[in-house]
């Protein structure tokens, strides 16, 4: 049987430091790491950035009503937001784990490849430019493309729909719990990434 295996992108795939982001845009606003931290979560916490996320408010709109509610300089926050797509580097570790899997996949055929990614649209088109390696996965969702973000348990079901997953032989990689929990409750197996180390063993036991 076919085991699918489904990763996040951001922490998990691809480094993603918004208070390094921050702290270096904004030193006068975050002189200090937990500074950096209040800024950051000031920044990418809040509904603006998630509708941004969803594909439902513009980035150039996030950019206006972000720099106004934080009293922060237009221009700067433009280039901290406009640069994230090349900012995100791929984790090494990671992608060793990922050429493993796609290794073991072409191999045995038992194992399909799956992203499920909270991920601006314009970003997403930026890694998928930057990065021929995100062609070695059978498919995958974007939040941005479907106005949909997760743990809103539709962008699972989409996703599962799509490819026609099977939840009992599906392995759900992401580093926020709840994002976890969402999986989980659909029947799909969850793991809490913290690394390529630690999330290794539950993927490798679980496929040929």
């Amino acid at each position: 049987m076919t085991t699918a295996i489904v990763f996040d992108f951001g922490a998990v795939l691809f480094s993603w430091r918004p208070d390094l982001l921050v702290a270096e845009q904004f030193a006068h606003r975050a002189p200090t790491p937990q500074a950096a931290q209040a800024l950051a979560r000031d920044i990418f916490h809040h509904d603006d950035w998630q509708s941004f996320d969803r594909g439902t408010l513009e980035l150039e709109r996030v950019i206006e009503r972000t720099a106004e509610r934080l009293v922060l300089p237009q221009p700067g926050m433009a280039t901290l937001m406009s640069g994230i797509g090349e900012r995100l580097a791929p984790i090494a570790e990671s992608l060793a784990l990922l050429t493993l899997l796609r290794d073991r996949r072409d191999q045995s055929g038992d194992i399909r490849l799956y992203y499920l990614s909270n991920m601006p649209a314009p970003f997403a088109r930026v890694l998928e430019r930057r990065h021929p390696f995100l062609r070695w996965f059978d498919g995958g969702v974007f939040s941005g493309d479907v106005q949909l973000i997760k743990p809103d348990p539709a962008i699972f079901a989409l996703l599962e729909a799509r490819y026609g997953l099977d939840p009992a032989r599906t392995i759900f990689l992401d580093d926020l719990a709840a994002n976890v929990a969402a999986a989980q409750a659909r029947g799909w197996r969850g793991v809490h990434f913290t690394s390529a180390a630690q999330a290794a063993p539950h993927l490798l036991s679980a496929v040929p």
